[in-house]
């Protein structure tokens, strides 16, 4: 199995944007935490982050035929981004969204997930563990 992990702008900042929020954990910190987690069950792993809308679609993409699920963190573009969420609906790949925080309960903006309307499954405010169900979830999707 090979999962792609797309973080979205500003995951590049963690251990300083907002640590009451997101931790001190850093991006690296997360990258490792992934790899450790897709290595313990045989999983082959590629960790993307762009700021860039524009990039992640082209990221999405060129998934197709290349990755059996994706995991995305699409972070401000959660709210924004049709054109992600078209690229998820175009490859037809199995996807699970991920949020570090619970953005359900935070600004009334972040309420609404348009990324959502595709995906699966949403696991938000579960830090980096909400990553490891992801893998796991799209793990289980595989072997049956």
């Amino acid at each position: 199995m090979k999962i792609l992990v797309i973080n979205g702008p500003n995951i590049n900042m963690l251990g300083i944007r907002e640590p009451h929020i997101y931790g001190y954990e850093t991006y690296s910190d997360l990258e490792n935490y992934i790899r450790d987690i897709c290595k313990e069950n045989n999983i082959l792993v590629n960790c993307i982050q762009s700021n860039v809308e524009g990039d992640i679609v082209t990221i999405i993409q060129n998934a197709y035929n290349n990755y059996d699920g994706i995991i995305i963190n699409p972070a401000a573009y959660t709210h924004t981004s049709i054109a992600i969420l078209d690229a998820l609906k175009s490859v037809g790949i199995p996807t699970v969204e991920v949020h570090l925080s619970d953005i359900n309960s935070r600004e009334d903006f972040r309420k609404f997930s348009y990324i959502s309307l595709y995906t699966e499954k949403t696991i938000c405010g579960k830090k980096f563990e909400g990553y490891k169900e992801a893998i796991l979830y799209l793990k289980e999707k595989y072997n049956k």
